[in-house]
């Protein structure tokens, strides 16, 4: 298997808030809603099922009008810490979030990893644009709070 470093995009961002309080805002479908995907993009939740093996289905609607159903599921959910995901529909991933606490807030650490270089290559700056965008809507979550 071609080594992760070489099939992954993988971001960090710092968030003015602690672990749990970040962590919530990964786990509560409402706020999901709210900040998931790229700039412009809106979501409407179906299914989240928030524990280990639990489903989750959305169906995010582009800025052009188009809809993108997705299918995921949660693969390892460690509170305060940890959550990630297998992406089964369109391109295959596992998005893992980790959530390192730091004296002034969250580290959050972002990593996508695809199954082969070649599919993450092919589409590598797309990813790393969406990644930074969701990351900074992530963020904005906590302003203000």
């Amino acid at each position: 298997m071609e080594p992760v470093e070489d099939r992954s995009d993988v971001r960090s961002k710092f968030i003015p808030a602690n672990p749990a309080q970040v962590f919530a805002a990964l786990q509560e479908p409402a706020r999901v809603a709210k900040w998931w995907g790229p700039a412009g993009f809106t979501n409407t939740i179906h299914r989240y099922e928030f524990v280990p093996g639990g489903s989750w289905l959305l169906t995010m609607h582009g800025p052009d009008g188009k809809d993108y159903p997705n299918e995921s599921r949660f693969i390892r959910i460690v509170p305060h810490r940890l959550v990630e995901v297998e992406h089964l529909s369109g391109h295959h991933f596992v998005l893992t979030l980790e959530l390192e606490p730091n004296a002034a807030g969250t580290n959050v650490l972002w990593r996508q990893t695809f199954d082969t270089v070649e599919h993450y290559q092919r589409i590598a700056a797309f990813v790393a644009g969406a990644n930074e965008q969701n990351l900074e809507r992530l963020a904005a979550e906590f302003v203000g709070r």
